[in-house]
């Protein structure tokens, strides 16, 4: 039989061929709890007999060495540099991280101590995680939205012995703090010239070029005694309530991970090409732009640190990606602009188009319910809309269209899927490694989160009649334990070793998991009524299109109420700005409204615009399950929600116990006016 690539996904030809030394049996650290909380610590991996989860383990070392030796010529990571993208291969990309690492040993890197990584995506942070993996480290990415103290919670968490930040503001905020991180010994700052010396601060270059006296031998000591089965990364959760916990992630679950997901979405060796641009600190983006990229040997571009305040259009259409992963605000964005560019067009383009999106959807739900019927007209909607609509957003080449992170409306996913863009659902969470279930092409559902990747296994605890319970996890990709929190590590994992996730769901006959609510998210009434928040949220939304952002209130209160946010446009720092954005214009020209701003709208409580979000609460509550479900009253807070404002969290989600003390005295406003009736 002819020697495949090592890193392509035929497990029965991998076996049957002499591996390469990069595939070698690792020896796994000696361990026999599936989890532990402290950093030196060794887990007892989940391995089967037989099939994916039995594959041999291996290490993040072991995996670069076989996308170098198969396929060392072919571009690995891409950046614009002077307005060219520059590009380093898979064999460069390697040798780098080897310099790297080497300087970490040099600059007093301890085993298993952390280094803390503060920046928008670049080579140099991919540079600098694998270093620091390499020389033994614990590899941890900040949020570059963070403040100084949360940036000093996580640095003091993880041991940092070294931090690398991307420019001066970012190194302002460790300067603020330095002096409380007694084992910080260095810090790097990988773009611009630094704008004062000091011993401990160093330049991309002078990083660089600072372990060059340090022997491969040296390096390759430390190489050879990592082991699959020990922690690599450390993912640090948002945080929505106390401070983050530190998710260990061994080699094992990075490694094993990303070979089942990108297998389960069909990747080729080679062949992908992607754009890296949502937080590396978050683990949907790491897995993804890092680790699948290095399983299947994808080349990965560098969007600009504005992406996602307006310059990702460009990218996508210069890249032309072969896979993209968009969390719903993104998916939305595009959705609005869409929107407001169709608005402009002439009525006879409009009437193509409608005519066209309604024979996208009719073709695409008709696929996804295999009966596989192409409605007549479907090639000249192609040739008219759907190929000049792909083309236009840079998806020409685009196979996979992923959202997860957060709930996505059913609006969005019928839009996309109008447009013949049908978006696949992804889900998990930094304790399962990223994906746990996948929609892929062939196999979705809409509003499904897709279906447990082979190697995995999902539970449903303590059902009700519906079908709906606590989703609980098993598999490879389980993390092994909380960072020095072995009380938050047993709460989270049971006796038995699954992971409980805290969110709610339920499969149909088809093994299709739906996710139904989030326990702690789930509203308690007065009354005692359960109730998930998101649907109802996502029903307003869709009913109104001037409605940015829904929050429902009524945790223990007697009855439901809404906080509600208008669509606006974003400033360059991404923040909410007063002015209505060009789909919020057109609903207001669309009922006799002439109001640009947001404020004139509250101000004047204006009486159409007023009346319209009435209408489509009432038709939400029209279809509720019982009188304790409907929306009573809702309030228009004055700005929109945002990361930098703190109601969304960097993937952006809401963060639902921060915006309730935000906005205490509003939410009380509207409860104390209906308790004195």
């Amino acid at each position: 039989m002819a020697a495949k690539c090592p890193c392509c996904p035929n497990a029965e030809e991998l076996k049957a061929v002499p591996l390469s030394s990069a595939n070698v049996a690792t020896t796994l650290a000696p361990a026999d709890q599936l989890w532990c909380s402290g950093r030196d610590q060794a887990v007892r991996l989940r391995m089967e007999g037989s099939g994916p989860a039995s594959e041999t383990p291996i290490t993040i070392h072991q995996m670069f060495l076989e996308a170098v030796e198969s396929h060392g010529d072919h571009p690995a990571l891409s950046s614009k540099k002077e307005g060219q993208w520059v590009n380093l291969t898979w064999r460069q990309y390697y040798e780098q991280c080897r310099v790297a690492a080497k300087s970490f040993l040099k600059l007093g890197l301890e085993r298993y101590h952390g280094v803390g990584i503060l920046g928008f995506n670049s080579p140099e942070w991919f540079i600098s995680d694998i270093a620091c993996i390499l020389a033994g480290g614990l590899a941890t990415g900040i949020y570059t939205t963070n403040s100084p103290e949360a940036c000093q919670y996580v640095a003091s968490n993880c041991d940092a012995n070294i931090l690398v930040v991307e420019n001066q503001k970012q190194l302002e905020k460790i300067l603020k703090v330095k002096d409380q991180l007694p084992l910080l010994k260095a810090i790097v700052q990988y773009k611009g010239e630094l704008q004062q010396k000091e011993p401990f601060l160093y330049t991309w270059e002078e990083f660089m070029k600072v372990g060059e006296d340090v022997p491969d031998e040296q390096l390759n000591a430390v190489i050879d005694s990592l082991r699959a089965n020990e922690c690599c990364t450390l993912i640090y959760t948002s945080g929505t309530t106390g401070n983050p916990k530190g998710v260990m992630l061994s080699h094992d679950n990075l490694t094993w991970t990303a070979r089942a997901a990108g297998t389960m979405v069909d990747l080729n060796c080679a062949e992908d090409t992607l754009i890296s641009y949502l937080p590396l600190s978050h683990v949907a983006a790491q897995v993804n732009d890092m680790w699948i990229a290095m399983r299947f040997a994808g080349t990965t571009y560098f969007a600009e640190p504005d992406a996602l305040k307006g310059s990702l259009g460009a990218t996508l259409k210069e890249v032309r990606p072969t896979s993209f992963l968009g969390v719903p605000r993104v998916w939305e964005k595009m959705q609005e602009k869409m929107r407001a560019m169709g608005a402009k067009s002439s009525p006879m383009r409009k009437r193509v188009a409608d005519w066209a999106k309604s024979i996208g959807l009719q073709y695409n739900y008709s696929a996804m319910n295999k009966e596989n019927q192409v409605p007549w007209g479907f090639m000249l909607a192609n040739n008219l809309v759907f190929k000049r609509v792909r083309a236009a957003l840079g998806f020409d080449r685009c196979k996979s269209f992923f959202t997860g992170a957060a709930p996505i409306t059913k609006d969005t996913l019928e839009y996309f899927m109008s447009l013949d863009v049908p978006l696949l659902e992804l889900y998990g969470m930094s304790e399962s490694t990223g994906p746990h279930t996948i929609s892929v092409n062939n196999d979705y559902h809409i509003s499904s989160c897709g279906k447990v990747m082979p190697g995995c296994k999902v539970k449903l605890e303590n059902p009700d009649e519906d079908g709906n319970g606590e989703i609980c996890f098993w598999g490879r990709n389980v993390f092994m334990g909380y960072l020095d929190m072995a009380d938050k590590t047993t709460e989270t994992l049971d006796q038995e070793g699954w992971l409980h996730s805290g969110d709610l769901g339920r499969h149909d006959q088809g093994d299709f998991l739906y996710i139904t609510g989030r326990i702690k998210e789930l509203i308690i009434t007065a009354g005692g009524e359960n109730i998930p928040p998101v649907p109802i949220e996502d029903a307003v939304k869709s009913e109104t299109a001037i409605i940015s952002n829904a929050m429902l209130l009524g945790d223990k209160l007697k009855f439901l109420s809404m906080m509600l946010t208008l669509k606006c446009v974003v400033d360059d720092n991404g923040d909410p700005t007063d002015d209505l954005s060009p789909e919020a214009l057109d609903f207001c020209r669309q009922h006799g409204v002439t109001a640009t701003k947001v404020s004139e709208i509250i101000a004047n409580k204006e009486p159409a615009i007023y009346k319209a979000i009435q209408e489509g609460v009432d038709r939400v509550n029209a279809r509720a399950t019982s009188n304790a479900q409907k929306v009573q009253k809702w309030v228009i807070l004055e700005r929109d929600f945002s990361v930098g404002g703190g109601e969304l969290g960097p993937t952006m989600k809401l963060r639902r116990p921060i915006v309730v003390k935000m906005y205490q005295e509003t939410i009380n406003e509207v409860y104390a006016v209906k308790e004195t009736q």
